[in-house]
């Protein structure tokens, strides 16, 4: 086989290989969501209260202790489930006590859910509890929402911030 006859073999492979990329680059056509859907998002991270308050150890519980692990306050690294309801034109969609992560407990409690809904009005309202409390809630926002089709709302929280978060 010539030399020329091998590049133009390699050309024509490469063509057809850019072309089947090109093509399933744009087609066929995906749609995450139906046209006539909304989609509305919780996603945050938060970390619970601690489990219990800070214990001072007595001078014998310090001198107890190795010198490299002296300290004058027990403090429990183990947090409390974070407790979330979201509730969309008064039916509750989601409600769950969301674990701390980590292998002591320790972390932050992680929620990652999505809700298909119609577009037009909506009222939303969404509670956190983050304490030890095992009625009520630490932070509540109501919000009246007009979505449109195929829009993406997200719902945040952010405790620095005042609580939830709406995008």
């Amino acid at each position: 086989m010539t030399r020329i006859a091998r590049y133009l073999g390699q050309i024509a492979v490469y063509a057809l290989f850019a072309a089947v990329i090109g093509y399933f680059s744009n087609s066929p056509a995906y749609t995450h969501l139906p046209a006539d859907r909304a989609l509305i998002k919780l996603s945050f991270s938060h970390g619970g209260a601690p489990i219990s308050e800070c214990r001072r150890l007595s001078a014998e519980e310090i001198a107890a202790l190795p010198p490299n692990m002296r300290r004058p306050l027990d403090c429990p690294r183990e947090r409390v489930p974070v407790v979330v309801e979201l509730t969309i034109d008064g039916d509750v969609l989601y409600s769950a006590s969301l674990p701390p992560a980590g292998l002591s407990g320790d972390g932050q409690s992680r929620v990652y859910t999505q809700f298909v809904v119609p577009p037009g009005p909506h009222r939303v309202r969404v509670r956190l509890r983050d304490t030890a409390r095992t009625e009520g809630f630490d932070y509540e926002a109501v919000r009246e929402l007009e979505l449109r089709p195929l829009q993406n709302f997200v719902i945040d929280f952010r405790a620095e911030r005042g609580g939830f978060i709406f995008e």
